[in-house]
Parts: structure tokens; sequence; C-alpha cells
């Protein structure tokens, strides 16, 4: 049940604390990939603190622009897991050749970013993605949803051996708590199941912390923050361009167009509206781009994408408001500008984090598999495909990962086996490109549903197509943020008035 539908606007007040409920559920993702990334690149504690405060700042605006001109779909803007494993295989690169200034390796980071944002641009604004549409039935996206969720299984946050299991299962046991099985007995818990289960989760853990119980809680990073942190644009120095660095990292944004291809069917079914015409696609996977470009310019090290964990949290609370997310967005900024917020993210568990992860996660493969209402799963062609396209795309990128890790295996020798491979996996581009394509579940899964469903026989009906169809949105239900007024700032139409 929708609480708050894309359009609606909560009192203030109320808002505040739904934006900041949808930020806290990216707050894993948005710490960890830059933690992980001043590790690779050799930052000390003041650089990582300011990257960290950069991917905030980043994001903010990045959605902002997304839900304002972009798509205009309630979706957080963020980092991606998608464009990190270029980003690690770059700075291996200039390591082994014997580039360790961690500036200069940020600097080609953004380069790279930056190319594969310009190219993401050219792809959305041009409507390749939405020309695909067409092609794209409830099968081929619910393979990608599910794998959304699927894949993020093995976040350090989930399994970590070392992980306090007590505090993420309170932190899930709250949650699902407040959002299944009291929702009905106050607004309240319906409303923010998320803040309600993370806020005693770490009121616990701060409790226990204090009182020498356990050590799980630290506030000297808070102690240590300035009060203002500045982040502007080059940071880091002017970004470096070389094209095979970009090669790989333009394989990292397919990956994460595909992935946002899916969010935006998810956000859409969760918010109640209708399946995205091809114009929003286009227009938001343009504006995307525009963001991994702004995200190069700022140094981030990373790109932008839409963020799963924020769909996940609109299927929970409800709450599908353009509105509250960029509420939300200003929060981000505030807290990437203002230190103490910033350090005091960094204070919360990993435990709680993971405990919130397995909620959302779960929450995203249950709406995947939820489109296979439109299909009729009697027929054994859909049946295959669903299952082989879940399983190549869970399977293939763990065979990546062994050759990969495999000590003395490189990626061209161990895919040598096959001929017509061995002789293009010599160009460095191409080896980096294939790589990451085949060790992302989403692309890997998607690709191969993709194919199948369009060359396997069967009819709209059986396919879903038919149905798909009826439930996408009218072709004039979204109008680019140039189209909405006229020159002058005017209004188009009486419509347009209204909203």
């Amino acid at each position: 049940m929708v609480e708050y539908g894309i359009e609606d606007k909560p009192p203030l007040g109320q808002s505040i604390l739904l934006g900041t409920q949808h930020w806290l559920t990216m707050i894993g993702a948005t710490v960890a990939i830059p933690l992980v990334l001043a590790g690779a690149l050799g930052f000390d504690g003041g650089q990582t603190a300011q990257l960290v405060g950069t991917f905030f700042v980043v994001s903010g605006i990045a959605t902002l622009a997304q839900t304002t001109v972009g798509n205009r779909y309630p979706i957080v803007q963020g980092g991606t897991f998608s464009m990190l494993g270029p980003a690690i295989a770059i700075i291996t690169v200039l390591t082994a050749s014997g580039t360790t200034e961690p500036t200069v390796l940020m600097r080609e980071l953004q380069g790279a970013i930056i190319i594969a944002g310009a190219v993401e641009v050219l792809i959305g604004y041009f409507g390749i993605f939405g020309s695909l549409k067409k092609y794209i039935g409830p099968l081929v996206i619910s393979v990608v949803i599910a794998l959304i969720g699927l894949a993020l299984i093995g976040v350090p946050q989930i399994i970590s051996a070392s992980q306090n299991w007590y505090l993420a299962g309170l932190t899930l046991v709250l949650i699902v708590l407040f959002s299944q099985y009291l929702e009905d007995y106050s607004r309240v818990f319906k409303l923010f199941p998320v803040l309600l289960g993370l806020g005693a989760a770490y009121l616990l853990a701060v409790v226990l912390s204090v009182a020498g119980i356990v050590d799980i809680v630290s506030f000297s990073a808070i102690r240590e923050a300035p009060a203002l942190r500045p982040i502007t644009p080059f940071q880091w120095g002017m970004p470096l361009f070389t094209p095979s660095f970009a090669a790989g990292m333009i394989a990292g944004m397919l990956a994460s167009a595909i992935e946002s291809f899916g969010d935006y069917h998810s956000v859409a079914r969760m918010a109640g509206e209708g399946a995205p015409n091809k114009k929003r696609i286009n227009h938001g996977l343009g504006m995307e781009g525009l963001g991994n470009v702004f995200a190069g310019i700022m140094g981030t090290g990373n790109g932008s994408t839409s963020y799963t964990e924020n769909v996940g949290a609109i299927g929970i609370t409800g709450v599908a408001s353009r509105y509250v997310v960029q509420i939300g967005a200003v929060v981000m900024i505030v807290v990437g500008y203002v230190g103490y917020f910033g350090a005091f993210v960094t204070t919360i568990p990993s435990a709680i984090v993971g405990g919130l992860f397995l909620a959302m996660f779960a929450q995203i493969v249950g709406v995947g598999l939820s489109q296979l209402q439109h299909v009729d799963l009697n027929q054994n062609r859909n049946v295959f495909v669903l299952g082989f396209g879940l399983f190549a795309g869970l399977s293939i990128p763990q065979y990546i990962s062994s050759v990969q890790n495999a000590e003395g295996i490189t990626f061209e020798a161990g895919m040598s086996q096959v001929p017509v491979l061995g002789s293009v996996l010599g160009i460095p581009e191409v080896a980096t490109t294939l790589s990451i394509i085949l060790g992302t579940e989403i692309a890997v899964g998607g690709i191969a549903a993709f194919i199948l469903d369009n060359t396997i026989p069967g009819t709209p009906e059986e396919r879903g197509l038919t149905a798909w169809e009826d439930i996408t949105e009218d072709e004039d239900a979204f109008e680019p943020y140039h189209e909405r007024y006229m020159p002058g700032g005017e209004p188009a139409n009486e419509k347009l008035a209204d909203d």
C-alpha cells in the first residue's frame, strides 16, 4: 500500500524525517565504497574523510537533478559497486607500473569516469536504451531486478565472519516487526520502520559501549572532525585521461545502466505507477550520465547511479514521494559539508547496516519476482528463461572472480581456452571490458534473459508483453523538464500548471 504517492508532499517536519530515513537506507554503500577506494588509493585519515564527504555531496546534488529534471522518479542517486571493480582494476595496473601517488591515482579515475559519463549521456539522450524497451518484457525485468538484490548477498556487512549477529539480527527483527506486523497499529510504524529499527539498535549499541560491556561505537571521529569540510571541483587536481582505463569504466557504467533500467521499473511498481515509457527511461539514463560526469569533476573516484536500497525503502515504507526524496537529498548535502554529521554517520556499526541490508535486498528480490504475474509460467520456455537468467547471473560472475583471484592465472589466460577469445584478449581494453561485464551479475543475467526471451518462440501473451504494454504509462505521461514550460516560464498547459 502506497502511503504517499510520487506527487504527494507530506508536512515539512515529517518529510525531513522521511527523507532522512531514505538517506539512511543507503548509508552502508555510501560509506563502504569510499572506504574501499581510500584504502586502495592509499589515502590518509583526512583524505578519507574528505572522500566520504564528497560522496554525500555528489549524491545529494545528483539526486536533486534526477528528481527535478531527470526521470522525476523518487529515486536516490549515489556511488555504484558496478564501477568500483573497474576503479580497483585501474589502481592495480597503475601501482604495478610504479604510480603510487594517491592523488595521481584519483585523477586517473576521474578522467575515466568523466568519459564513461559522457558516453552514458549519449546513450540516454539519443534514446538507445529506450528503443530496446519493446524487446524487454516482464521476464527480463524480473531477472534483472531480482539479481539487483541477489547480487548483494555477499556484501561484507552481511557475510563477514566477525559480524556482530546479535546486533544485526535485532535491527532486522525490528524493521520487519514495525513494517510488517505493527503497521496497522500506528501510522508511525508504517512510515518510519527503518528509522525506528536503526535508531533502537544504535541506541542499544551506544549504551553497551558506554557501559564498557562491548566496544562497538566510538565517538572519537566526531571529536576530531572539522566543523565545515570544503568540497570543491577538481579538489584532487585536474583529471587524467587514459583510453584503456576509460574502456573498463565504460563497461562498469553499462552494468550500472542495466541496473538502473531495472530500478526504474521497480520504483514505478512500488509507487503504484505504470511501467516507465521509453522517454522517461532515456532521460533518466541521460541524467545519470551527467551525474557521472559531475562525480568525476568532484573527485569521488566512483560514478553515480540509482540506489537499490532506496527502492527497497519505498517498498517497505510505502513512501514514494518525490518531495521526500528531495528533502533527503538536501540532508545528504548538509551532511557532506558539515564535518560532525559525516563523522557521526561513520559511527553506525556495520552490523546494524547489515541488518538493514537484509530487509532492503529481500524486498528488491520480491519485487523482481512479482513481475512474473504478467507471464504465463505454465509455458516451459518462460520457466527456462527465468531459471537460466538467474542461474547464469549468479554463477558466471563467480567463475570470473575465481579466475581473477587464482594465483598465477590472469583473466586472459583463463579464458584463452576459447580459441576466438584467446586472440582478442591480448588487447587490454577488450580484456578489461569483457571481464567487467562477465563479472557483473546484473549484466550477465539480464543479457542472457534478453537473448533467450527474444529468440525462443513464444507469443506476446505468453511472454507477458501484452499485459506489459497495458500497464506501461502513456507516452505523454512524462514530459522532460525543458518541455514542461513554454518560453518565459509559463506552464505549457493546465495539467502542468497544477503539478
